[in-house]
């Protein structure tokens, strides 16, 4: 992720505020000076703020929380839309539609309403004449548009991204409401303290909400990515290990099977040696015992000769 610079946020014209009659009192310590019936943002304070804004979501986002972006002014649709998408996260582009968090179990209805809709094959379209059909037609239309970035939400985000704090003051009140974290790009006519992370900004420049939506989604990515790095790494050591086991469990197999096979042949050896001890034996008693046979002979032989 390219980290952004103070040259970045200058040449997006993020320093620019609203004319000095429409600020906001609390905003003062944000403001650097008065030029031309304008007042002019310190970036220095939008730097810090984005780095404490940017690590508190990277640590959301490792957690696998959800993170609801949020804007509907013209400036920012396309940029919250497609920022959205690239990190895989929800948004809403269209009007803010009263109660989306406080009274989440009816907008879990309308969007299970628009499901049906959207099925194919759906029994609702069955026996049903031409108008009928196009009023529901019309229906899903307006439903898809109202729900197309929270459709698959299934429960209330864990962080909120806002562009422009004042002109999305429901959404922020109902996310104070509900002790959801807030994040949101203030310019000088908004109060920062309505909101948990405030990132002082001009939030009419395309070009400046571009800046930090996407630094605010790279964030995500890279977290992610993070996450997975180390299940990764336990995932190679431990496929080293069972490849050390392995060639361990072969080399003490070889071995057994060598000294088995070392003992065979000691055996064999053995035998072979033993074995011609145990024919001299046998030639030696075979001697003597013909020996014996040729002195009794001879000792007959005398003896009839003596008798004769």
């Amino acid at each position: 992720m390219a980290e952004i610079s103070f040259e970045n946020l200058l040449s997006t014209g993020a320093h620019f505020g609203h004319v000095t009659r429409k600020w906001h009192p609390e905003y003062s310590p944000y403001i650097l000076m008065e030029k031309n019936g304008i007042h002019i943002i310190n970036l220095d304070e939008t730097l810090g703020k984005l780095d404490k804004a940017l690590t508190f979501i990277g640590d959301v986002a490792k957690k696998n929380g959800e993170i609801l972006f949020v804007g509907t002014k013209k400036q920012a649709r396309d940029i919250i839309q497609q920022e959205a998408d690239r990190c895989g996260m929800f948004y809403v582009v269209e009007r803010w539609l009263g109660g989306t968090l406080t009274n989440y179990s009816t907008i879990k209805k309308s969007i299970k309403r628009l499901q049906q809709l959207e099925k194919e094959g759906s029994n609702i379209y069955e026996n049903l004449t031409k108008k009928e059909i196009q009023m529901l037609n019309r229906e899903r239309i307006k439903l898809a548009d109202q729900h197309r970035g929270i459709k698959d939400m299934k429960r209330l985000p864990d962080v909120v991204v806002i562009v422009d704090a004042n002109h999305e003051i429901t959404a922020v009140q109902e996310a104070r409401l509900l002790e959801i974290p807030v994040v949101g790009i203030v310019d000088t006519n908004t109060n920062p303290n309505s909101v948990d992370y405030p990132i002082p900004a001009n939030d009419d420049s395309i070009r400046t909400i571009q800046l930090i939506i996407s630094a605010i989604s790279d964030e995500i990515l890279s977290a992610g990515d993070k996450e997975n790095i180390p299940e990764n790494e336990e995932a190679k050591t431990q496929e080293n290990v069972d490849e050390i086991l392995d060639v361990s469990a072969g080399e003490n197999g070889k071995a057994e099977h060598a000294s088995e096979e070392e003992i065979e042949s000691t055996d064999k050896i053995e035998e072979d040696i033993k074995a011609p001890e145990v024919k001299v034996v046998d030639k030696d008693v075979k001697k003597e015992a013909s020996k014996k046979k040729t002195v009794k002979k001879k000792i007959e032989t005398t003896e009839e000769a003596e008798s004769k």
